[in-house]
Order: C-alpha cells, then sequence, then structure tokens
C-alpha cells in the first residue's frame, strides 16, 4: 500500500513536470483578435496585404512622420528590436502603419525611416489609404485608437506593439514607447516559430 502511495506521489510530480515544461511555449494573457483584410502601398511604392503576411509572424505598430511625441521613441525602439532579432538570426516582418496617410507619402515614409537605420528587408513603413480605413482597421483588428486631434495637426493613437501570428490573428500586445519588454516579445515570437 505504501509503495502504491509512493509511485501515484511519482506519477503526479512526473506529470505536473512534463505539462510545466509543455507549457513553456504558450503565450500568456494570449489574445485572439484577427486581423481585417488589408492591401496598402509601403516605403517602396510596393503593395503588402495580409495575404501577403499569411504564414509569417509579424509585430506591428502604429506612427506618422509629423508625430512630436512618442511616434520618434517607438520607432527607435522598433529599430532596436529589429537588430535584437536579427542578432538572433530570427526571421520576422515589422509593419509600421501610418495614422496620417494624407501626409504620409512613400517617399516621406522612406525619408523617417532612414533616419532610424530601418532594414526595409522586413520592415514595412504602410500608407495609401483614407484616414477612416486606419481608424476602423486600428480598433477592429488592433483594439487600439486612431483620433485626429482637433487642436493640432497631430493624431492620437496607441503606443503598443502588437505580435500577430502566422494565420493572422494577434496574439499579444506589449508597451511599446517606455520599458519595453523586449525578451518578453522574443521569447513569445519563438514560442510562435517553433
Amino acid at each position: 500500500m505504501k509503495i502504491q502511495n509512493n509511485i501515484k506521489k511519482l506519477l503526479s510530480v512526473l506529470i505536473l513536470i512534463i505539462l510545466t515544461a509543455c507549457s513553456g511555449n504558450e503565450i500568456e494573457n494570449r489574445v485572439n483578435w484577427e486581423v481585417k483584410d488589408f492591401s496598402f502601398i509601403n516605403q517602396d511604392n510596393q503593395q503588402l496585404s495580409l495575404e501577403d503576411l499569411k504564414g509569417k509572424v509579424w509585430v506591428a505598430d502604429f506612427i506618422f512622420t509629423n508625430c512630436q511625441t512618442v511616434c520618434p521613441i517607438l520607432t527607435f525602439n522598433m529599430a532596436k528590436l529589429q537588430q535584437m532579432l536579427k542578432d538572433e538570426g530570427i526571421e520576422v516582418e515589422l509593419v509600421s502603419f501610418s495614422v496620417d496617410p494624407e501626409e504620409d507619402t512613400p517617399e516621406k515614409l522612406k525619408e523617417y525611416a532612414t533616419n532610424f537605420n530601418a532594414d526595409f528587408k522586413n520592415w514595412h513603413f504602410l500608407t495609401g489609404y483614407e484616414q477612416e480605413e486606419i481608424k476602423d482597421l486600428a480598433l477592429e483588428s488592433f483594439k487600439t485608437i486612431v483620433q485626429e486631434d482637433s487642436n493640432s495637426d497631430q493624431v492620437i493613437h496607441g503606443t503598443r506593439y502588437y505580435l500577430v501570428d502566422q494565420e493572422g490573428n494577434v496574439v499579444k500586445n506589449y508597451l511599446g514607447d517606455q520599458d519595453v519588454p523586449y525578451e518578453q516579445i522574443i521569447k513569445d515570437i519563438k514560442s510562435l516559430t517553433k
């Protein structure tokens, strides 16, 4: 009887260890927000659509070139993330949606991004849509706001990074302007690419 109890305890511990090890690949506080279909143009005047990103893991944010507050910080931090991913040999697409598409031409976005040493091989700065389209996409797909400021030429928008899986679902979002959890983002990306 005593041996059977010990075996049961041992089996319970082994099962717990196995379950803990398997859960290491899971993303904590995972959300599943479907990204709505889009097809926009990037800094090189080339189309990029949700379909082009299917099968790939990508990180998105919202910026604009005339931003006087958080956008330079967001873009600087994204450039740092891009370098960290490159150093680890992880292939991920980065997508920065302009929240001021009327002002942000592909040429303007390219000039802006070049100031941050963006590598355009896997970082796309998107424009070529109406203001309402980006408002809707931000709200419906990323659960964030894009709102013109009636008192200035600035656009109010979220400051988070959004991790999107191979099926086109946002799985998690992170602070992008301060205290960026780079290691957690990379860990979550690795769990999606295994």
